[in-house]
């Protein structure tokens, strides 16, 4: 009869703390700011709400980077409220890709550390008008099934659509299992290139993915990544 009352008592507690807690929701989460003039700072809102039962308290809010400020409006949340929350990306010093993540910690039982995301290319508007561009016609390649001990090969072509020499400074690839050769590593404005790339799939199985990176004196975006994928498949014995 004891344990049975003691059971009852768990089981009510459970329901009670899983009917009673804060829900955490933040809109939207991920943002994309397309070009951004370096130099400048790029802002945006981002709107965290309590879709619980319970008070949400916001804990810590912190960004990957230091290039990044993040500020709630409030940090305590009854059910249903709503507060901003306000994200500046600080672009002095960048170029190109940017990909940065904030954290927003709080006392929500399911969700503990929420991520949010925002990507932007900065850009020298200056540098950008007279130097190279390097563009792919593709940034990735995928052989599909194959069997395993297979060399596959492919070929990326791209074009500098710069009005300066564009000068590929260097080509890395995410594993031995892959080599990366450039036809030159200088190409005129106008001008095709390419790259042979070559995945070994010996003594692999499985799903295959490997980065292949090339550095660049493109002042919008020095580092640009190729992805090749396979499927290996071993011979049954």
């Amino acid at each position: 009869m004891i344990k049975r009352i003691f059971y009852l008592l768990v089981l009510t507690t459970g329901i009670v703390l899983a009917q009673s807690s804060p829900k955490i929701i933040v809109q939207p989460t991920e943002y994309d700011f397309g070009d951004i003039k370096q130099g400048t700072i790029a802002k945006k809102t981002f709107t965290i709400m309590n879709d619980g039962t319970d008070v949400l308290q916001i804990t810590q809010v912190r960004a990957s980077c230091g290039c990044t400020a993040v500020k709630p409006g409030k940090t305590e949340l009854q059910p249903g409220e709503s507060t901003e929350l306000n994200v500046e990306f600080n672009s002095e010093g960048r170029i190109g890709k940017q990909n940065k993540i904030v954290y927003i910690n709080s006392n929500d039982p399911e969700n503990t550390t929420f991520k949010i995301s925002f990507t932007g290319n900065v850009v020298n508007e200056e540098n950008s008008a007279k130097g190279p561009q390097l563009t792919f016609e593709e940034t990735s390649h995928d052989f599909g099934k194959v069997k395993e001990g297979k060399i596959l090969n492919y070929t990326f072509k791209f074009v500098n659509k710069g009005k300066s020499t564009l000068e590929i400074k260097d080509v890395r690839t995410s594993c031995g299992c892959t080599a990366a050769l450039v036809s030159s590593k200088k190409i005129e404005p106008g001008n095709e290139g390419t790259l042979r790339v070559e995945l070994d799939t010996s003594n692999r199985s499985g799903k295959m993915t490997r980065n292949i990176t090339i550095t660049s004196n493109d002042p919008d975006e020095p580092n640009k990544t190729l992805t090749v994928s396979a499927e290996v498949l071993k011979e049954a014995n």
